[in-house]
């Protein structure tokens, strides 16, 4: 637990979060590299599918950042994702999972400080909750169909 390193998966608006983890690294400005950055165009583009993928594939959080409420390049494409996380956040108990694995950030292109620290925040909230309790199951699921890869591949020489 001591040495635990959250994978931490993390869906960026491509117009305000992207740009401002961009501008974060553009101005050197240090967070943790515990985030797995998928950019996408916009945050109303995540489905609740995805969310659930990456906890069952073993993530031990989620982020999202999108625009600002107002600023949606959509319009409103991050309305539509505050209700989604909203549903998502009442549906993870039931697979076992802490809502606090689950974040939600504004972050414009501007504020690389701020995305920045929101990730930093995020990072050290999750190595408190330790790893995910999906992510034992996916590295044995990952074991499994190594060794049925493994047995297929020999069965075919």
């Amino acid at each position: 637990m001591e040495n635990f390193e959250p994978k931490i998966i993390g869906f960026c608006c491509n117009w305000c979060a992207y740009a401002g983890a961009d501008l974060a690294g553009i101005s050197r400005i240090q967070y943790p590299p515990n985030l797995r950055m998928i950019r996408i165009m916009c945050s109303g583009a995540i489905a609740p599918l995805y969310i659930l993928e990456a906890f069952h594939l073993g993530a031990d959080g989620v982020f999202i950042g999108g625009c600002h409420p107002g600023d949606c390049h959509y319009m409103e494409g991050n309305h539509k994702t505050l209700r989604r996380v909203l549903l998502v956040r009442k549906l993870l108990p039931q697979f076992g999972i802490e809502p606090e694995r689950l974040r939600l950030e504004w972050v414009s292109a501007a504020e690389g400080q701020r995305f920045a620290q929101v990730v930093t925040d995020f990072t050290s909230e999750i190595k408190k909750l330790g790893p995910s309790p999906l992510r034992e199951d996916a590295y044995e699921l990952a074991e499994v169909t190594h060794q049925a890869e493994a047995a297929s591949v020999q069965a075919h020489k």
